[in-house]
């Protein structure tokens, strides 16, 4: 099947310090190896903040608005009513995309229209890019996000200068919508222009045939509960719990040229009968948190799955497509799969876990990117994580969302990880026994 585009990171003290040092390479040893453990949410919500990110108060005008740098991660409080404004300073060819994260309570109650709306308006209010995001059917208090963004080459908002990020609440009116704050994760990007405009409209073709999902036996991996704490899922069958109520996050590299296709499978169990309408939630992110596809199942205690839409290779010029899953796919990178676990399951079948199985595939050769005039910010935000699912780490390096692999068991190997931490062992040893020798009484 062929769809075309529509276009628009002393003795005895000697002793002690032996045994220290013994212990030592085990310690070590066990945080190489040992899964990254999630950055905790201080809110009782589970989600994992990035960690580090600033803190920043949303002003309720623009006169106010603090300013937000790309490339850093920031954490704010969107009351129930009002709007939040924040600051950016963008240059004329840099085109801005600024994720919020809305996290909610995890005993709060909401509406399935309930969510955020997030836009960005120049000085004279213009609104160069609006995104909402709302709970939908599940009911169920989950982090959503909504990306608001300022693209160069339109008529409106092309020139230098302020931009204001404006951040809402979007309210059913439910009199059952649980009233108070939401904690924000803002983590804003900019991606520069190309050396040369090329081409401006979309991809004539592609093969938009459903790809057969992967199948062979399924490795365990844990989940990440934040975008800052995704891991790497490469292609493969994949298996993990998730409890009602809880949310997973992974990352997949895609790099330029590739196609992402993924089923997510919700496993049979549970000790009740009946039916959970929209139980499961699977959304798909690109690398700069921007919504590319959500689908939901229903569960009635049997296994089900179900499959995002095909969607076309990875291109820069997938953004002159019409505004939709297709356009969302136009960098490389880390694209997130979110999956959520409505907490009315456990009112149904019980409080579980319960087994989900994720299918990626990647399909297609990598090919050479576009040639920017300059670099993204964050650096490195449109390269794929190096860590394909074999085990590696994910180790945050600091409050701006970005994380260092380390290929522990995957890359380099338990064996080669226990000969390092020997050798770092062995001479710690011989310079802590240098430095006793040297502390001695001379006769």
């Amino acid at each position: 099947m062929i769809r075309r585009w529509r276009t628009a990171a002393g003795r005895r003290g000697g002793a002690r310090t032996a045994l220290a040092l013994t212990a030592a390479p085990v310690t070590l040893l066990a945080a190489l190896l040992l899964p990254a453990s999630p950055v905790a949410a201080d809110d009782g919500s589970g989600y994992a903040f990035a960690p580090g990110a600033r803190t920043v108060a949303g002003a309720a005008g623009s006169a106010g608005a603090e300013p937000l740098e790309p490339g850093t991660t920031y954490r704010s409080t969107l009351p129930d009513r009002g709007k939040l404004y924040f600051r950016l300073e963008l240059a004329a060819g840099t085109t801005a995309y600024v994720p919020v994260t809305a996290v909610p309570p995890a005993d709060a109650t909401v509406s399935a229209s309930d969510g955020i709306g997030v836009s960005v308006e120049d000085a004279n209010g213009a609104t160069c890019g609006y995104d909402g995001a709302r709970f939908g059917a599940g009911l169920s208090p989950r982090p959503v996000t909504a990306l608001g963004r300022r693209d160069t080459g339109r008529t409106l908002c092309k020139d230098a200068g302020t931009y204001y990020v404006v951040v809402e609440r979007l309210a059913s009116g439910s009199r059952t919508t649980t009233p108070g704050s939401w904690d924000l994760e803002i983590a804003p990007v900019t991606e520069p222009g190309l050396v040369r405009a090329g081409a401006t409209t979309a991809p004539g073709t592609w093969d938009s045939a459903s790809p057969e999902p992967v199948t062979g036996t399924a490795r365990r991996r844990t989940a990440g509960a934040g975008f800052a704490t995704a891991r790497t899922l490469g292609p493969g069958v994949w298996r993990t719990g998730i409890s009602p109520g809880q949310t997973l996050y992974y990352a997949v590299p895609v790099d330029w040229g590739q196609q992402l296709a993924a089923t997510v499978e919700l496993g049979s169990g549970g000790d009740g009968h009946g039916y959970v309408s929209a139980a499961l939630n699977l959304s798909l992110y690109n690398p700069v948190r921007g919504s590319v596809e959500d689908v939901s199942l229903g569960y009635d205690g049997t296994q089900k799955a179900s499959s995002p839409a095909p969607l076309p290779p990875v291109a820069y010029a997938n953004r002159y497509a019409v505004p939709g899953e297709e356009n969302a796919v136009r960098f490389a990178g880390a694209y997130y799969l979110v999956v959520h676990l409505t907490g009315q399951t456990a009112d149904t079948f019980g409080r579980g876990p319960y087994d989900v199985t994720l299918r990626v595939r990647v399909d297609g050769t990598p090919e050479s990117g576009p040639r920017y005039a300059g670099s993204p910010v964050p650096k490195g935000v449109f390269d794929p994580p190096s860590d394909q699912g074999g085990g590696g780490l994910s180790v945050p390096t600091g409050g701006d969302g970005t994380s260092m692999r380390l290929l522990a068991a995957g890359g380099i190997g338990t064996g080669t990880a226990l000969l390092l931490v020997l050798g770092v062992w062995t001479l710690t040893a011989r310079r802590a026994q240098i430095r006793a020798n040297a502390q001695k009484p001379t006769a």
